[in-house]
């Protein structure tokens, strides 16, 4: 197996990838969209498939050889071999809901697996062109648009109590308060944003949990879990287990995303 290029050529060359697949996502935000179903009745618009087809094609050439699971790629049946060995996931762009909508919440997400966990994570949203990453040994940083990247850290347990992240669609609150309770957890404020960005939003300090009670898939999670790992974070399942990458259909249980003074 060839060795993959230094963490730093990755996390630069991935930046790259979703600032150009970012550019086309918002070319085509500016017009006709393409919304469409899929075969398991999920949207798909224009921008999902030419988002993956400038990142998939740009990774098999910064890394031959590695594996790349793709969203669209698997839905349209092409799932690749793994042998064990590092390999890629991408959603190109995350929060295809939020995109349709128009409600700029919607990511584009790479992240590069090694022995089921995520040593290198980019989150770009197009619409505020804000990009969050991180990798091991590097630690993680943001910027905004055409800014100098700062370093960003997960923060302290806030005296007041912690900031709690929702899904965007997750109106009702009544299963997420159980659980704080039966956990001991104060909760002061809470916070919705879609997509991957809840992640992001607990790696540079501005909130602090995020439990997840129902389906995602790897894709939709790894990005952002690389950014909150470097930043300092973590990510675990409810019997507080790292959330590990390269599972049977690729399919996430329930986990909670946090920082680690937030356990």
């Amino acid at each position: 197996m060839t060795a993959l290029p230094s963490p730093k050529t990755l996390r630069d060359a991935c930046t790259e990838l979703a600032e150009a697949a970012a550019r086309e996502i918002m070319r085509i935000y500016a017009g006709d969209l393409g919304v469409r179903d899929k075969a398991d009745k999920s949207p798909v618009t224009d921008a999902d498939q030419a988002a993956e087809l400038i990142i998939a094609a740009g990774l098999r050439k910064l890394t031959p050889g590695t594996p790349v699971v793709a969203e669209e790629e698997m839905a349209a049946g092409g799932m690749p071999k793994l042998d064990g060995g590092p390999f890629w996931l991408v959603d190109p762009l995350d929060g295809t809901k939020e995109f349709i909508k128009r409600n700029g919440e919607f990511t584009v997400n790479i992240a590069l697996i090694e022995d089921g966990r995520p040593t290198l994570g980019i989150v770009l949203a197009p619409a505020t062109e804000t990009l969050w990453r991180g990798a091991a040994g590097l630690g993680a940083d943001k910027r905004e648009g055409g800014g100098a990247f700062t370093a960003i850290t997960t923060r302290p347990a806030p005296p007041q109590g912690l900031t709690a992240c929702a899904s965007r669609s997750h109106a009702i609150y009544s299963d997420l308060d159980i659980w704080f309770r039966n956990n001991n957890l104060s909760v002061a404020d809470r916070v919705q944003a879609g997509s991957s960005l809840k992640f992001c939003l607990i790696a540079e300090g501005k909130a602090d949990i995020y439990p997840r009670f129902g389906p995602t898939n790897e894709w939709d999670t790894a990005a952002g879990h690389g950014v909150l790992d470097a930043a300092g974070g973590e990510v675990v399942t409810t019997d507080g287990q790292p959330l590990t990458y390269g599972k049977p259909r690729f399919s996430n249980p329930h986990f909670i995303a946090r920082s680690k003074a937030a356990r």
